[in-house]
Parts: structure tokens; C-alpha cells; sequence
């Protein structure tokens, strides 16, 4: 009866600890999640998804941009959703085609200027200023540079937002941009791992095909992202492309073979891995924004971008993750382990301090399309 007694014990303590598992699941497994959304102010929507299951950070397009001091108060109002782990906000701000901040702001030149400069004191001057005008808004989080080397045979998705077609220059002015973002405070994000530029279709529509061999894969295309993870970047975004040399099977994004073995492993990546926006036609074609969430996280990535407005999809998304770990589909340690690397990687850029209040008015646009920032763009303007 004793033993009886014992066994019934321990097998209750191990129900109490996957019921305070799946608890702990159900709160925070939103940390994974980079979400869009829609408006200028976060909405009633927005906060209930957070409340719920927590969130990773937002990202903003032009559709979340009125003016410099609305998009302070909306990222200062955005911190406001964290529970123990501050958000991130983030952008696409490259320059060129590629910028959601607009002027007041700095309209920078494409990319392709700065390589054809070759100059990493203009480099430098650059990404300072840079991080200067989306840390005066509270942007912790710029998904850039783009480390993809150049083809101009290839479609123009990438085109001039690379920096160059020499590999090694892609890598030499991509570290000092990465650095001095880092350095001034907001981290960087190098992209889209293992490379697509010389990509033939646009990933936005369809899933481009690179059929190189993995020997020029590592020599070519990886070689910028190996000066990036020299740099310490904080995150490495996967590229919707299908690598056949790689995983004949599975895009970058959903690959653990590029993701797990060749980033991590082989590359020594550390930090984040981040997915491309799951919403894209190269991922829907073959799956739902779930699935695909799902296979990423499988695949040894850390965060998930989703980056359309619709907070049902978003939750849809949430629960997909969770009915994965629990039906063993997706092992609950990959969770744990992306949990941990988003809390590290967070607390090296924003550390425990609650956000401050955001600057406004004359203080706001004197960090804006300064006189010196604009000589730098005219500078990479002129090359």
C-alpha cells in the first residue's frame, strides 16, 4: 500500500508539473513572436493578444507612421504589453526602396552607394546616424543590414539594397554597420541567411531556387554572414529560398539542416534567429502561417515574424505552437532554449530599465534629418 501510496504521489507531482508547464507555455509562448499590426496607437486588439500569451515585439510599417512624435509615444506605449521581458520594436529602415521612416527622418540612398564608396568611415557615419535617429523614436530592433551579395542578372528583389557583388566587401562594410548600430545601442539584423541575391524570383510571391553548390554557397553567399557573426550580431534573418545543395526538401527558413547545422554549428551563430515574414507567398504557398511557425521554431529558429495586421492570425498562429508541444510535435525544449536566447540577446540592448518617456517636440527633431546625417546620405548619394 506504501508503495501504491509513493507511486500515486510522484505520478501526481508529475501531473502538477506539466499542468504548471503548460501554464507557463500557454503565457509567454507569444516571446517567440514578432508581430505586425494595424493603426497609429496599439489597439484594444493588440493589448488583449499580448495579455493573453505575451509577445516577442511588433514591427511597423508605414501604415503604423504619422509623424516622429507619434511613433515615439507608440513605441513607449508598446513597452507598456511586456510582462517580465521588455518588447521589441522594430523596422525595416535599409534606406532606399526599404525605409518606413520617412522624412522628418533621414530618407537615406540605396545600399548600393555606400558599397560602391568603400568606405568604412562612411560606413561608420552611417549606421551612427542611423541609430541615432531610431533610438530618438524608441526602435530597439532594425532588421538590417542586408548581407546578401549582389548579382545583376538576378531578379531585382535584392538589386541595389545589397552592397556590393564582392563578397568580402558585403562582409567588410556590413560588420561596421552592424557594430556601430550595436553600439549605439539598437541591434541589427543581418539578412536573409545563407544569401539571396542571386535569386531569380521574389520570395514576396513565389519560393526562388538557388541551385549553386554548397561549396560556392559557403565561399560566396555565406561569406558576409561570417563577418556578421565576427561582429556579434544580434539576430541572422533565414531567407524563403530553397538551397537544393542544403536540404533539397525545405526553404532556409524551415530548414534544420541551414538553420541548426550550417548557421549555428558550423557558422557559431549565438544570437537570434529570425524568420523572414511567414506571410510571404514562398511560405503560404505550401503552408499556413501556423505550420510554418510550427517547422521554424523545429528548425532551430527563435522568432517568428508575422507581419500582417491580423490579430485573429496572430493568435491563430500562438495556438498552433502551443497544440504542436503539446501533441510532441514540437519538443518543448526548442521553446525553452529560444525563450532563454531572447532574454539575453534583449537584456545586452535594454537591460531591466523600464522605457522613459519619449521625447517630443524640438528635442525630437533636433535628432532628425540633421545637417549631418543629410551630408552622409549626399555623401552615398553622390558614389
Amino acid at each position: 500500500m506504501a508503495c501504491q501510496a509513493a507511486a500515486a504521489g510522484e505520478c501526481r507531482n508529475l501531473t502538477l508539473g506539466w499542468f504548471s508547464y503548460v501554464k507557463l507555455l500557454h503565457r509567454h509562448i507569444g516571446q517567440l513572436l514578432v508581430v505586425g499590426f494595424g493603426g497609429t496607437t496599439v489597439s484594444a486588439e493588440l493589448r488583449a493578444l499580448a495579455r493573453e500569451w505575451d509577445l516577442g515585439g511588433v514591427i511597423l510599417f508605414g501604415r503604423n507612421i504619422e509623424a516622429p512624435e507619434q511613433v515615439a509615444e507608440l513605441a513607449f506605449e508598446t513597452q507598456d504589453l511586456a510582462r517580465d521581458v521588455p518588447l521589441w520594436v522594430s523596422v525595416d529602415q535599409e534606406g532606399g526602396r526599404v525605409a518606413r521612416l520617412r522624412a522628418p527622418f533621414t530618407e537615406w540612398p540605396p545600399m548600393g552607394g555606400l558599397g560602391r564608396c568603400r568606405d568604412t568611415g562612411l560606413a561608420e557615419r552611417f549606421a551612427a546616424a542611423l541609430a541615432d535617429e531610431l533610438s530618438a523614436v524608441g526602435v530597439t530592433l532594425d532588421f538590417a543590414p542586408v548581407l546578401d551579395v549582389q548579382n545583376e542578372a538576378a531578379d531585382p528583389v535584392i538589386g541595389d539594397r545589397a552592397l556590393s557583388s564582392d563578397p568580402d566587401e558585403v562582409g567588410r562594410l556590413g560588420g561596421v554597420i552592424i557594430e556601430t548600430l550595436q553600439r549605439n545601442g539598437v541591434a541589427a539584423c543581418a539578412k536573409h541567411f545563407p544569401g539571396h541575391g542571386d535569386t531569380r524570383a521574389d520570395s514576396h510571391h513565389e519560393l526562388p531556387v538557388v541551385e549553386h553548390p554548397p561549396e560556392r554557397l559557403r565561399e560566396h553567399e555565406m561569406a558576409p554572414f561570417r563577418a556578421a557573426i565576427a561582429a556579434d550580431v544580434a539576430a541572422v534573418m533565414t531567407a524563403h529560398v530553397l538551397y537544393p545543395a542544403l536540404d533539397d526538401e525545405q526553404p532556409a527558413t524551415l530548414s534544420r539542416t541551414i538553420v541548426d547545422e550550417v548557421l549555428r554549428g558550423e557558422l557559431g551563430h549565438e544570437g537570434l534567429v529570425v524568420t523572414d515574414d511567414l506571410d510571404m507567398g514562398a511560405i503560404t504557398a505550401s503552408h499556413t502561417v501556423g505550420q510554418a511557425a510550427v517547422r521554424a521554431l523545429d528548425a532551430g529558429c527563435d522568432t517568428v515574424l508575422v507581419c500582417g495586421d491580423s490579430i485573429e492570425r496572430h493568435a491563430a498562429v500562438i495556438e498552433a505552437l502551443i497544440h504542436a508541444v503539446e501533441t510532441n510535435e514540437l519538443d518543448g525544449r526548442l521553446i525553452e532554449r529560444a525563450q532563454v536566447r531572447q532574454q539575453r540577446v534583449k537584456a545586452r540592448f535594454m537591460g531591466g530599465e523600464f522605457p522613459r518617456r519619449p521625447l517630443s517636440g524640438k528635442a525630437l527633431r533636433a535628432r532628425l534629418g540633421t545637417g549631418l546625417h543629410q551630408a552622409v546620405a549626399l555623401e552615398i548619394a553622390r558614389a
